[in-house]
Formats: structure tokens, C-alpha cells, sequence
């Protein structure tokens, strides 16, 4: 008959995931929790009106289908304990336990961590308090990167390159809880993300993610405004490199403090002149680097998560198409402070081709009319026989797409272009 399988998440990656695990044989249903008009609509997949954030509902709920994997896409589930409750519960899942998620839920243990485990990353402070904040700062040349200690959506991070700037970001900041102030690290920020299942690390392909909101790297942060699969900066000696310093002692430095690990774990670097440092950690994949990710990979999602899951031997390397896949966030005016929702989104049926898919991240539905419901509405991905190729694939398909106010970048892939 088939497995059945739970994905908890509703945005663009949840999307990607679920669109990739329905394409394995041996996958009969997938079920999204709350899923979107994007994942309802793929084969094989189905949404369920439940919080992923509800251990006892999406425990309830995974027993009554006869569940035989959850994977967690967000890390709000995962953060609030979800995975242990279906731990718990003998139920297979991919994403860490709560203690494992402590990476991304507080920069403050992240850092912690680092720093006791050898873990190349930057200097910094935490505070609790403005006016040591604010000291802090006067002692310490700009720029610097102010963050929120906890989960913040991509939004509680400000690169300051002026004081008032720096300032403002440590009295907003400190309104939601402790903070963080680090020295601003000079080079090209990539994605290195790999399943870690205890001691084991199974890298995926390089990425790059994008996250100012203007061309160039301009504007605020956001969530991610695209991103592509591979990166040259991540070639065969850097991508050994960052296994060899960050990635395999992460790894064994959760076993070392007796915390259980099995998910992936995403490091944000910079990489610059001394090499690699640790940005931060994400204890689940990168949204919109999932998207071209997915759109490269070609082994079996379902038996590589269900292998984790249950602790087995993972392979030693994955299979990806030579192609390069680039994503393209198309995003709600207003977009990332005071996003507009509820318009109409024209241009979504037209036909792509299989080169082509757009993943649905902040969508609704009204009656058959797919509306925006959120800052991140859609990722246009394509795969390309070069990086420039899967580039004009995406804009090309971008180009069709409409709705009031529709803001996005379009210089994605640029950093690679030049590379190349």
C-alpha cells in the first residue's frame, strides 16, 4: 500500500518537501500540517487543519493515519517540543528534540556551544540590559550585528554600519528579550547544511541564500529573497573544509553534552580571508534554499529521512543532478515590515515546464483564487543546464506572475555569475 507520511509546516520549504517525498515509490499519502493551496494541489499530497506547534494533536492526528515518519519543517515545532512528544509516543520523526533545537532557539546557547567546542565564529556580548548594551557598543568599532536571542522568522538581525542604527536595534531588540552584539565578519555568506544523525554527517549540496531585500544586498533583512544550488564558493576543498572545522565537530560536540541529534542542521557562514566561520545555526533546512535543493536532488527523500530516523547507517554520499537549480522569492508589498496580504495572485496556471516549479510559502485560498497571506508568497524555481540558464528559466516564469505591489530581487545568483 504504501507509507504514509506527516509534514509539519505550511511555507515554501514545507512545500518543497512535501512535493519531493510524494515522488518516492514508496510513499502512498503525504500529509501537510497546515500544508498551503500549493501543497493541496501537488498528487498524493493532502493538508490537515491542525497547529504544528499542537504536540498533542499532531501526535493524535499521526496515530489516527497510521503515520509511519514526521519530518518538521519549522523551527517552532520544533523548539516547543513536538519531536519528543512523538518520540515519545513511538512514532518515527526527522528534527531534532528540543534540547538539539536550543541551536536555533537561542544565538546565545549557539554561541556557548561554539565557543566550547572549538567552532570558528565570531567575537561577541549578550545583554539583557540597554545601558551595558549600549556600552558595549561605544567600545566596539562599527559595523556590528545586533540579534535577537530567539526565534524572530529571519527578522532579528541588523547589520550596523552607523550608531544610531546599531542603538535602535538594541532597544527594539531587547523589548522581545536577551540579545546578542558581534563583531561583523568581512567575505560571501553560504549555506552548508547536512544531516546530522549523532555522530553521523551527511552533507547536502552547497547553497547561497539571499537575504537583503533589494539587488545588490541592499535594504533590510528578511527571511531570504532566493537562492541557488550549487555555489561555487562551496567547491570540493572549501565544502571539505567547513566538514573537517565546523560541521563534524558540531556533531560530536552534541554528543559530548549528551544531547541526541538526529535532523539537519544548517550552518550560515561567512567565508573570508582566515576561512569559514559559523554565522549561525538553523536546526532545520533553509527556506528558499530547500527549493533549488529539492529541485536538484535525486535520491529518495523518504528512505534517507525514515533511515535517520530510526538511527541506521546513513549512505555515504547523495545523488544530485548536474544542473544548477535557482529560486526566485516573490514577495507581498510591504514586504518585510508591514506586509500586504489578501490580493489576488494572477498568472499561476500558466504552463512552465518541467524545468520550472513554483513553491506556494505565504498562500490562502478563496473559493478557487489563490490570494498572498503572507511576506514570502512564492518561490519561482528552475533548474538550468548552467547557473545563467536556470537564472533566465526563473525570471522568465517570474514574469508571469502578478499582484499588486509584488516586490523581488533581480540579481539572484549573482555572486555565482561572477564566479563563474
Amino acid at each position: 500500500m504504501g507509507a504514509k507520511v506527516m509534514v509539519l509546516g505550511g511555507g515554501g520549504r514545507e512545500h518543497a518537501i512535501a512535493w519531493k517525498l510524494a515522488q518516492s515509490a514508496e510513499v502512498a499519502e503525504v500529509y501537510c500540517v497546515p500544508g498551503n493551496p500549493g501543497t493541496a494541489a501537488e498528487a498524493k499530497v493532502h493538508n490537515l487543519a491542525l497547529k504544528p506547534t499542537d504536540a498533542d494533536q499532531v501526535v493524535a492526528a499521526a496515530h489516527a493515519l497510521g503515520i509511519a515518519l514526521v519530518v518538521i519543517g519549522p523551527e517552532a515545532p520544533l523548539v516547543a517540543g513536538v519531536g519528543d512528544a512523538l518520540r515519545r509516543a513511538g512514532i518515527p520523526v526527522f528534527g531534532p528534540n528540543t534540547a538539539g533545537a536550543m541551536l536555533e532557539g537561542s544565538k546565545a546557547h549557539a554561541k556557548a556551544f561554539m565557543e566550547r567546542h572549538g567552532l570558528p565564529t565570531a567575537r561577541y556580548g549578550r545583554f539583557t540590559d540597554t545601558d551595558a548594551a549600549l556600552g558595549y557598543l561605544r567600545d566596539h568599532p562599527l559595523p556590528v550585528v545586533v540579534k535577537a536571542d530567539g526565534l524572530a522568522a529571519g527578522k532579528g538581525v541588523v547589520v550596523a554600519f552607523e550608531q544610531t542604527d546599531a542603538e535602535a536595534a538594541v532597544r527594539q531588540f531587547l523589548q522581545w528579550g536577551p540579545i546578542i552584539i558581534e563583531e561583523f565578519l568581512a567575505g560571501e555568506e553560504a549555506s552548508f547544511i547536512a544531516i546530522v544523525v549523532d555522530g553521523q554527517v551527511l552533507p547536502l549540496a552547497g547553497s547561497q541564500d539571499h537575504k537583503r531585500l533589494r539587488d545588490g544586498d541592499q535594504g533590510p533583512n528578511t527571511g531570504g529573497m532566493g537562492a541557488y544550488s550549487p555555489t561555487p564558493i562551496l567547491d570540493t576543498a572549501m565544502s571539505e573544509r567547513v566538514l573537517r572545522e565546523v560541521m563534524r565537530p558540531a556533531a560530536q560536540g552534541l554528543m559530548t553534552d549528551r544531547t541526541p541529534y538526529c535532523g539537519f542542521l544548517y550552518a550560515g557562514l561567512m567565508i573570508g580571508s582566515t576561512g569559514p566561520k559559523v554565522l549561525e545555526f538553523n536546526c532545520r533546512l533553509g527556506d528558499p534554499e530547500t527549493q533549488p535543493l529539492m529541485m536538484r536532488l535525486r535520491s529518495d527523500l523518504y528512505t534517507l529521512l525514515l533511515t535517520a530516523a530510526c538511527g541506521d547507517p546513513l549512505p555515504k554520499a547523495l545523488d544530485w543532478d548536474s544542473r544548477a537549480a535557482l529560486c526566485v522569492v516573490l514577495a507581498a508589498a510591504g514586504y518585510p515590515d508591514h506586509p500586504q496580504v489578501g490580493d489576488p495572485i494572477l498568472g499561476l496556471n500558466k504552463t512552465q515546464g518541467d524545468a520550472v516549479k513554483i513553491f506556494h510559502a505565504g498562500t490562502t485560498a478563496d473559493d478557487d483564487t489563490v490570494i498572498t497571506a503572507g511576506g514570502r508568497v512564492l518561490g519561482v524555481t528552475a533548474l538550468g543546464e548552467s547557473l545563467a540558464i536556470a537564472q533566465q528559466r526563473a525570471y522568465a516564469a517570474v514574469a508571469d506572475i502578478r499582484w499588486p505591489g509584488l516586490q523581488y530581487r533581480q540579481d539572484i545568483g549573482y555572486r555565482g555569475l561572477r564566479r563563474a
